[in-house]
């Protein structure tokens, strides 16, 4: 078995210093010395593995994970009853889905200057959004007493602002500091847990306020949503300012101490031995290092690199591209006086059956959370996209047939709704395992826009699904996973990643 040795150059700091003297090598006792090598190695397999396997504080986790639910139930709060508020304001079905997808507009403007203040932490950006969605509920709110249809408008604008905080959510998940790499699939894991929550309470509550209604000009079934998230974001706040904790900052090269050895009998006078002890050796970085050390190359990703890359982003897009779609569509569609539409929905109903789909995959992801640690990235998602794409094509059969019920669109929607979910754990787990640490923050940035730009332009989609007719509206979407697919088959063998 190998000896333990210390590297050469700090043996020779050490001997220049007097702390080593000609005597038995260092090497030798160390290998000689079956405990310590034992110790040492278990050692070192420990840090391995706790590297690995590391988690942030717990109390900062939960505010991070709950700032995405509460992100996500302000965005789809307003879903169920959008629609109606815009055509009381005098407004249009595409107008409300403008509404509803505009925020990730300003969102994506804003993050790269925030970026620029955020000092490599999440503290600063989780109070800009704490204030950003309380100001722009309000605002949102206040447009029925106003009377002004784009004061709705202006409203998403200012609350997309708090949107930002989602790459930091992704950010804060991967992030090389505090999170190990078999780790990330699963804190993703919980973050689609909490956009499934979002998405299935956020209708629910907003459809319910709508049919309570409160005949009030201030607090009504229109405005009471965002009245009542504006509060719930007030405690947060507050909760968050106190319990969060930042987390550290990369380190800087500093000096580095050496604990002092223990001094041998035949190795010179006690007092030079006591003279040194009172003052630790320290070894600067520039005089371990070389003196010709130069700083790593930047890292240039390869063609394979490029590929996964956009890949990824491509279903960070296509998922919420699609899921923004059917979350826009459902209230406009099911209310809407087509042939195929036997509804005729309340914003209430259309809230209970988005709401209703969204419960149902709730099991499913918590099942995902417990499966994220012994599956492969790339098989989660190859089966998520499996699931929705099934969605669709039952979609577009039952659409072509004028055959919709009840039964029908509910299993299309939690098909869709439960398959891009999952898919959608993946895109920054998967890129984040195959590019280093450092890359982290651009990244996750490149996701984020991914999602942003799926997420406007499917509740633009969504929107004027039943303008531009609805079995071309599903058939974009299938044409988006098509194009996936092709892309994610071509690069199997490159996709795989450490599980985790």
């Amino acid at each position: 078995m190998p000896g333990l040795k210390l590297p050469s150059t700090v043996l020779s700091i050490l001997e220049r210093r007097g702390r080593l003297r000609p005597g038995p090598s260092l090497s030798r006792t160390v290998s000689e010395s079956p405990t310590i090598q034992a110790e040492a190695n278990e050692t070192g397999r420990g840090e391995q593995v706790d590297d690995d396997l590391k988690l942030p504080k717990i109390a900062s986790l939960v505010i991070i994970i709950m700032s995405n639910v509460l992100l996500q139930l302000t965005f789809f709060v307003i879903v169920s009853s959008s629609n109606e508020y815009a055509q009381h304001l005098g407004g249009t079905s595409t107008f409300s889905g403008l509404v509803i997808g505009i925020p990730t507009v300003f969102a994506g403007i804003a993050l790269i200057p925030l970026m620029h203040l955020d000092q490599g932490g999440y503290k600063r950006p989780l109070h800009f959004a704490c204030a950003s969605a309380c100001l722009g509920n309000i605002l949102y709110a206040l447009a029925y007493r106003v009377n002004w249809l784009y004061m709705i408008l202006f409203g998403r604008v200012v609350t997309g602002f708090a949107f930002t905080f989602w790459m930091y959510c992704k950010r804060y998940c991967s992030d090389p500091r505090i999170v190990g790499l078999r780790r990330r699939t699963t804190l993703a894991g919980w973050q689609v847990l909490g956009q499934g929550i979002g998405f299935s309470l956020g209708p629910f509550v907003g459809g319910l306020l709508y049919k309570v209604g409160f005949n009030n000009p201030i607090f009504n079934g229109y405005t009471s949503p965002a009245w009542i998230m504006a509060v719930v974001w007030a405690v947060f706040w507050a909760v968050a300012a106190v319990f969060y904790e930042d987390v550290p900052r990369a380190m800087s090269p500093q000096n580095i101490a050496l604990q002092p050895l223990p001094a041998q009998a035949n190795t010179g006078s006690a007092s030079q031995d006591k003279a040194d002890d009172e003052e630790p050796t320290r070894v600067s970085a520039s005089e371990v290092a070389p003196a010709n050390a130069q700083p790593p190359p930047p890292l240039r990703m390869s063609k394979t690199q490029w590929g996964v890359a956009v890949t990824m982003c491509w279903f960070a897009m296509t998922c919420f591209f699609i899921l923004g779609a059917w979350e826009a569509n459902i209230p406009v569609f099911t209310s809407s006086h087509l042939q195929s539409n036997p509804f005729h929905f309340s914003p209430f109903a259309a809230g209970n059956l988005i709401a209703l789909g969204g419960a149902c995959t709730i099991p499913f992801l918590l099942l995902n959370l417990h499966f994220a640690r012994r599956v492969q990235d790339r098989h989660t998602l190859a089966m998520g996209t499996s699931i929705g794409l099934a969605g669709l094509l039952i979609a577009l059969a039952i659409l072509g047939e004028e055959k919709v019920n009840y039964g029908s669109l509910f299993i299309c929607w939690f098909l869709v709704a439960l398959g891009f979910n999952i898919a959608s754990t993946v895109t920054l787990s998967l890129l984040s395992k195959q590019l280093p640490g450092e890359w982290n923050g651009r990244i996750s940035l490149a996701i984020q826009y991914s999602n942003y730009s799926g997420r406007v332009t499917g509740a633009v989609w969504g929107g004027a699904g039943v303008k531009v007719g609805m079995l071309s509206y599903v058939g974009m979407q299938v044409a988006y996973v098509g194009i996936g697919a092709i892309m994610f088959t071509t690069l199997w063998k490159q996709l795989k990643a450490k599980t985790g």
